[in-house]
């Protein structure tokens, strides 16, 4: 019983901290809960959108961003895993490179694909595709590995998230 009001109470402050905060993130190349233009896509090159964000909470030190689409035939698939984008930052350019290493210093994870880097949206031909990118505002900067996966970051960030804003795309094929 303590443990569940323990887990209440994370998930009430968790709650209270995302409305109160103005960190948000969109993108140029879609606007919320809209599709994904196919030059994101698996059949134009898997190149990344550009990203940008504001309202990040006081004291953030690093970002990390996950985009997954949870409606994956064989269950939640990973596109992108980045982490330790500088705190400073507002943003991503389009089409980031497929190394371990983005300019500026932040580190990407593998995919779904076992890859590094963005894997595009690449459903199967008929239902639509929710894509969900989400950005945490962290309090440090982690020691991950490169090329490090989705559950690995989700572990590291563990008490270190001040904040997160989520933009969701489309896609249909």
């Amino acid at each position: 019983m303590v443990m569940l009001l323990v887990a209440a109470q994370v998930l009430l402050i968790a709650v209270m901290a995302r409305a109160d905060s103005d960190f948000r993130l969109t993108s140029p190349a879609f606007n919320p809960g809209a599709p994904i233009p196919t030059d994101f896509s698996c059949t134009a090159g898997d190149h990344s959108p550009a990203l940008s964000w504001s309202g990040a909470p006081a004291g953030t030190k690093s970002f990390a961003l996950i985009v997954e689409d949870p409606d994956a035939p064989m269950g939640t698939f990973v596109h992108w895993v980045v982490f330790n984008i500088p705190g400073a930052a507002s943003g991503m350019p389009s089409d980031a490179p497929k190394t371990p290493e983005l300019p500026g210093g932040a580190g990407q994870g593998r995919n779904g694909m076992g890859a590094v880097g963005y894997k595009g949206p690449c459903p199967p031909p008929g239902k639509t595709h929710h894509y969900h990118f989400e950005l945490f505002a962290l309090d440090t900067t982690l020691d991950m590995p490169s090329a490090a996966e989705a559950a690995s970051l989700r572990a590291a960030m563990q008490n270190h998230v001040k904040g997160s804003a989520e933009l969701v795309g489309t896609f249909k094929r």
